[in-house]
């Protein structure tokens, strides 16, 4: 028998949000900021999910389950959880929330400043909750006196210096929270270490199977869903601790395994392309240039 599959609720403005927790209308419509104290006073009691067509920054101390994807996680202690547009999130009927306070902006706030162009660099909103940044007290106030100069200038008088004013105080924000990222990779060093020792099994058990004609190359999705992470954390996480990201790993390993058939074997280059998993050998070739400067016939006849 199928699982019903939950329905969400889209909230493609801050006005949909503000409306669905019967707050006044917000005074910006490209951004806000609210106590969550206030917000799960008044949202729905039910386990609903939702999805936004806005970012969000949460700053959360709280007791129950949240539901982010397929996954229930128990936040007691204070952190910060970001969301990128389309993302499905929510909090169990359960939720109670001690403290804290979330910041909304939608993409049409950055469009045409510098930070618009560059909100992929920002990869943690692409991470799951049970990747949330843990900050200190002295973190906590330094990221919240961001959040309040924020809010003090969208409650004025919106004039020509709203969104650069607005715009910079969240780009100060983002970028301290790269430096409270960065911080949190290199604490946790032991279980990053794990993390990188276990990808690196994986992808040698991955490359010396047998079935790589059927199964394919692998993605980073694969290796993400075995160690238990997001994609986009796996990659920053091997970044950090390696210089390289998951699949610049994929690709070296594969180039050794390659280079091995073409010394150790007569199979000619599209035989060996597809028993590497690849439909199309010119990839291939792409591939293994790319990563050793020469062709793979032009390097199996260095041998």
């Amino acid at each position: 028998m199928k699982r019903a599959v939950k329905p969400y609720i889209d909230l493609e403005s801050i006005d949909d949000l503000y409306d669905l927790v019967k707050f006044p209308r917000p005074r910006h419509p490209l951004v806000g900021v609210i106590d969550h104290t206030d917000f799960y006073a008044m949202r729905h009691k039910d386990d609903s999910l939702y999805r936004f067509g806005f970012y969000t920054i949460s700053c959360k101390k709280f007791e129950g389950l949240l539901h982010y994807g397929k996954g229930h996680y128990d936040f007691k202690e204070g952190s910060l959880l970001f969301t990128a547009p389309g993302q499905v999130i929510g909090p169990g009927p359960d939720v109670k929330v001690e403290e804290g306070w979330a910041l909304f902006f939608h993409p049409d706030l950055l469009y045409g400043t510098d930070l618009g162009k560059k909100m992929h660099q920002y990869s943690f909103f692409h991470y799951e909750v049970n990747e949330a940044l843990h900050i200190s007290e002295e973190e906590k106030r330094l990221v919240k006196d961001c959040v309040d100069k924020i809010a003090r200038e969208y409650m004025q008088s919106i004039d020509k210096h709203t969104q650069g004013l607005i715009v910079s105080n969240l780009e100060l924000l983002l970028n301290y929270c790269n430096r409270f990222y960065d911080r949190q990779f290199y604490t946790r060093a032991k279980v990053n270490s794990d993390v990188v020792q276990r990808f690196e099994t994986l992808l040698k058990e991955y490359f010396n199977q047998s079935t790589l004609i059927e199964t394919g190359l692998p993605a980073v999705t694969y290796f993400a869903s075995k160690l238990h992470l997001s994609p986009t954390y796996l990659s920053d996480l091997l970044q950090k601790f390696t210089g390289k990201s998951t699949m610049e790993h994929i690709h070296l390993e594969l180039v050794e395994k390659a280079k091995s058939l073409l010394w150790g074997t007569e199979n000619s280059i599209s035989e060996i392309a597809y028993e590497l998993g690849f439909e199309h050998p010119s990839h291939f070739t792409k591939i293994f240039k790319a990563k050793t400067g020469k062709s793979p016939s032009e390097f199996r006849h260095l041998n």
